[in-house]
């Protein structure tokens, strides 16, 4: 005997209203004590060499010369005509703190990983750098919350006041025989370590008060902050200025890399012709949805959440038509949204 559409109804409500119990018990962890997330699908690769520094530094935004061991940077990686095909996090590793970096350690989407893979390969010929993947043979744990000082110091035995301070700085600690690269984070601290030591790492930090989180709920906390993901709200159309990331991952005073002439013109000179905005939606609604200010295709929906405090929301690069304040149409129903300054607040 088939259950009825009655009891089907109501298993899919009590199923929904569990999930909606989950996910806002997993929010409040972040954003009121420590989540755990678990990131190890990131793409990972490894730089090495005594031109490794020289050669990369040719290829993305961001200045890495000066770079010292424990420090790193946020960049991205263009195309000649200065369009993104990706970004990522850069940390400079050496066995002293007063030596050149002897290794550089690359972190990106998965979605870009091709892309960076592909590039260092081509453009590498001629310098004294070696390139290693770095994806399957390492984990990544991201804490994030007002308590991930305390829990790291506590699952590793160190002095706070030792910990990273400025975002991208890091340090190497252990948990028994296990290293682990410790880095500062926008919301909180980045576990890096082998993989084989996962479970004894997450652990060790669940042990310490860290909640583990799934995906959906960091995405949230992503999203209020105000910070794009390449792959959902930038892609290779994108240029660093429209998505507000002059900021964080572009150098002005560095020597050529490419794309630069684009990103320089555009800086100096220009104006962009989209910005990153949030929207503030009337509904849920999914990625992709097509936004319109009057007649006016403006843009399309990237990123999308529903927030426990703040409700449907979303990222997306729209036409600077479109500015803070606006009402648009959202989708094929015309679903308005207000065009907002980022971060929420």
């Amino acid at each position: 005997m088939k259950p009825s559409a009655a009891i089907l109804g109501a298993v899919a409500a009590i199923d929904t209203a569990t999930d909606s119990t989950a996910l806002a018990a997993q929010y409040a962890a972040l954003i009121e004590r420590c989540g755990l997330v678990d990131r190890s699908e990131r793409g990972k690769l490894a730089l090495t060499g005594a031109g490794a520094v020289e050669f990369l530094n040719g290829q993305v935004t961001n200045e890495l010369a000066r770079l010292k061991p424990g420090e790193g940077c946020y960049a991205a990686f263009l195309t000649h005509k200065g369009k993104m095909l990706g970004d990522l996090r850069i940390l400079a590793v050496a066995d002293e703190p007063d030596e050149q970096p002897r290794e550089l350690l690359l972190d990106t989407e998965r979605s870009a990983l091709q892309a960076l893979f592909d590039m260092i390969r081509r453009f590498k010929v001629g310098y004294e750098v070696e390139l290693h993947k770095r994806t399957l043979e390492s984990s990544l744990l991201s804490l994030v919350g007002p308590d991930a000082d305390a829990i790291v110091t506590s699952a590793f035995a160190l002095d706070e006041a030792k910990l990273p301070g400025q975002e991208h700085t890091h340090l190497l600690a252990h948990l028994g025989q296990a290293p682990v690269r410790l880095i500062r984070t926008d919301l909180g601290i980045d576990a890096l370590f082998e993989a084989g030591a996962l479970a004894t790492i997450r652990g060790a930090l669940e042990a310490a008060g860290a909640l583990p989180v799934g995906e959906t709920a960091a995405e949230i906390v992503r999203v209020e902050h105000g910070r794009p993901r390449y792959g959902i709200d930038l892609d290779e159309s994108t240029i660093p200025q429209e998505a507000a990331l002059n900021e964080r991952a572009v150098s002005f005073t560095k020597g050529c890399y490419v794309g630069q002439e684009t990103v320089a013109r555009l800086y100096y000179k220009g104006k962009p012709n989209r910005h990153l905005r949030g929207l503030r939606l009337s509904e849920p609604t999914a990625p992709g949805a097509s936004l319109t200010l009057g007649e006016k295709s403006v843009g399309s929906l990237g990123s999308s959440v529903v927030s426990p405090g703040l409700g449907p929301i979303g990222l997306a690069l729209v036409r600077r038509e479109a500015e803070p304040g606006a009402t648009i149409a959202v989708g094929d129903d015309g679903a308005g949204a207000v065009v907002v300054e980022l971060p929420f607040q």
